[in-house]
């Protein structure tokens, strides 16, 4: 439902809420200490998580892990989210965030997936599969340039 002050949903409220919790959490703290913290927050965000939402993030931090190790997991609003150089590359919304039908992992301009005039860069998650497993491995290693 959204507030007719702000034209805001309650969740997309929350969500502003989370960032600047996010930002709060991580000020004054620097190099390995921040990554370790951030990590801690990534992994709270994917336990806090349930259903077909847990599973898709679980696997996707398997999944970024493996093909793009060198990349920092974080939480953004939220969202299990996975930088490179301080630059978000790819996410987790979950369905249960904003009561969607779906979860999706999404791309952020920093990703190397550029394909000439148009590309994707947010794909919706039903549920993960082997086809699906092997199609975003495929994407973070490539968004990882």
């Amino acid at each position: 439902m959204s507030d007719t002050k702000t034209g805001f949903s309650n969740a997309e409220r929350d969500a502003m809420k989370q960032r600047a919790a996010e930002l709060k959490a991580m000020k004054g703290v620097k190099g390995s200490a921040k990554k370790a913290k951030e990590l801690d927050a990534c992994l709270a965000a994917i336990d806090g998580l349930e259903g077909t939402d847990r599973s898709i993030a679980e696997r996707l931090h398997v999944i970024v892990s493996e093909e793009a190790p060198h990349f920092d997991a974080k939480t953004w609003y939220g969202f299990p989210t996975y930088a490179k150089d301080g630059k978000n590359i790819v996410f987790f919304q979950p369905a249960s965030k904003f009561g969607t039908r779906y979860g999706s992992v999404s791309f952020d301009e920093h990703a190397a997936l550029d394909d000439g005039e148009i590309w994707p860069v947010a794909y919706a998650v039903v549920t993960m599969t082997a086809d699906v497993e092997t199609k975003l491995r495929g994407l973070v290693r490539r968004a990882a340039g």
